[in-house]
């Protein structure tokens, strides 16, 4: 192999390389969470992520806010929106702060001010526990362009759970001859017509 075509292969294994790397340190989009029953949207913390009944930025009601650098989670999506116990919307209710308990957890903010760290793919911040309603130190460490490890630490021990990139399911389809379904929040179940 003579010198040139050496050049160009290792050229061209280097920008590949490159590339993958500068893709795989992106770790904005839609992840589901480990137990499969939520999807949190990751996006820069100035970013609004708009839900029914609230103006998306870029409008008059709600100017673009310029990005702040940060990385911040909010839930877009429950597998089971509603709170069998009564008939509402999932709320914080484990929350330690009881004023916060009746909080929807549904547009909740659950990652916060995420900082971009060294190595590339990793980032600190702030970790808001759901099923334990606390909120810890934290940190998001991306494992490729679809794997996303959401930790929350106490002291120098960390533990957390692996999330995969994921799109949001599209509504359900009503049965041929149903009612039509009135709108609903992202990740809720449409409501019938009565």
């Amino acid at each position: 192999m003579d010198a040139a075509m050496k050049t160009t292969g290792t050229l061209a294994l280097l920008i590949s390389m490159l590339g993958t790397s500068v893709y795989a340190a992106d770790a904005t989009g839609t992840w589901l969470n480990d137990d499969k029953d939520a999807i949190v949207q990751i996006a820069d913390c100035a970013a609004t992520i708009a839900l029914p009944g609230t103006p998306p930025r870029g409008t008059p009601q709600q100017p673009p806010a310029p990005p702040s650098g940060l990385l911040c989670g909010t839930v877009v999506w429950l597998k089971n929106p509603v709170d069998p116990a009564t008939g509402g919307p999932q709320t914080d209710k484990k929350n330690q702060d009881p004023a916060q308990r009746g909080r929807q957890i549904l547009g909740m903010q659950g990652i916060s001010n995420m900082r971009t760290t060294t190595p590339a793919g990793k980032w600190d911040g702030r970790v808001y526990d759901i099923d334990g309603g606390k909120t810890y130190d934290g940190n998001l460490i991306l494992r490729g362009e679809n794997e996303l490890r959401v930790q929350g630490c106490v002291l120098l021990l960390c533990q957390g759970e692996t999330w995969t990139r994921t799109s949001l399911p599209a509504p359900p389809v009503p049965p041929a001859g149903a009612a039509p379904a009135r709108p609903s929040a992202p990740g809720q179940q449409p409501q019938r017509a009565r």
